[in-house]
């Protein structure tokens, strides 16, 4: 069997939506490492890591319904539940029976509220600020995003420019050009509209962290946490109390990263994630 089988873009049928996807590595393994992005993101947030992670096992990353270039199906209501039973059904499709996860940002509630579901199938977890978040105070622009009408507006005033200042100001290193870029051309009026469902559903169902960290907990699944030190949006204070949820947890907080560690220092991330993986094999 060819075990390095090169990068590959393609899509396939999770339900009513063709879901666009990358993949690299042995394609039939039943084990993978599987990326999932948050939000503003989608499946191009991984192409190095899925590259480099696939020269040694299946590695797959996808587009959420409606980020990306994925356009969900007419009655998907953009809620927390709904996402981790794509996330799922997205696994079995792919013929995916046990999983590394490999979580960012609000990819991180969707991929441990299926894992707590699922623990017979949970390999490991890398966490890249993200995780459990006891205690976790809305940043500003999420407020704005869970008010009706301001949200609205909000969303309709976005320009490429703003896009562009506003997030790589928040970042020590900045953000690529073509990042940037990238993220703004998939942040359309489906995605924004997405965007404030999932944060309004979020708030309502805020405060349960508990209820994702104590399974976890018991189970004691081998975690890697990565987070960037200047992060404005998820505090670094958070770094350390993903033990509440995965005691053995190795900690890493990079001193010069924001909230992109994956895109500002991607040789220090793949390192630590490539590592962990071998560890855990």
């Amino acid at each position: 069997m060819n075990t390095t089988d090169p990068l590959e873009w393609s899509s396939i049928a999770v339900g009513q939506v063709w879901t666009r996807m990358i993949q690299s590595g042995p394609h039939q393994a039943s084990e993978a490492v599987v990326f999932l992005h948050g939000n503003p993101g989608s499946a191009s947030d991984w192409v190095d890591l899925v590259t480099e992670v696939g020269e040694s096992r299946r590695a797959v990353a996808f587009d959420l319904p409606d980020f990306g270039q994925t356009v969900a199906a007419p009655d998907f209501g953009n809620s927390l539940e709904e996402y981790s039973e794509f996330f799922g059904e997205a696994l079995d499709t792919l013929g995916i029976s046990r999983v590394q996860l490999v979580l960012h940002d609000l990819g991180g509630l969707i991929g441990l509220s299926w894992a707590v579901q699922n623990l017979d199938k949970l390999a490991g977890v890398t966490l890249i600020d993200t995780g459990v978040m006891p205690g976790f105070k809305w940043h500003s622009t999420a407020r704005a995003w869970q008010t009706p009408v301001l949200g609205e507006v909000l969303q309709a005033v976005t320009t490429r420019a703003m896009f562009r200042r506003v997030t790589s100001k928040a970042e020590p290193r900045g953000l690529p050009r073509e990042y940037l870029d990238e993220m703004y051309g998939n942040y359309d009026r489906r995605t924004r509209a997405a965007v404030l469902k999932l944060y309004r559903d979020l708030k309502a169902v805020a405060g349960q962290s508990d209820l994702i960290a104590m399974p976890l907990k018991d189970a004691d699944i081998p975690c890697l946490v990565i987070w960037g030190a200047h992060d404005r949006y998820l505090g670094p204070e958070f770094a350390e109390r993903q033990k509440e949820a995965f005691p053995s947890a190795e900690v890493h907080v990079l001193a010069e990263s924001g909230h992109w560690p994956h895109i500002d220092d991607p040789a220090t991330t793949t390192g630590l994630i490539t590592r962990f993986l071998r560890r855990s094999e």
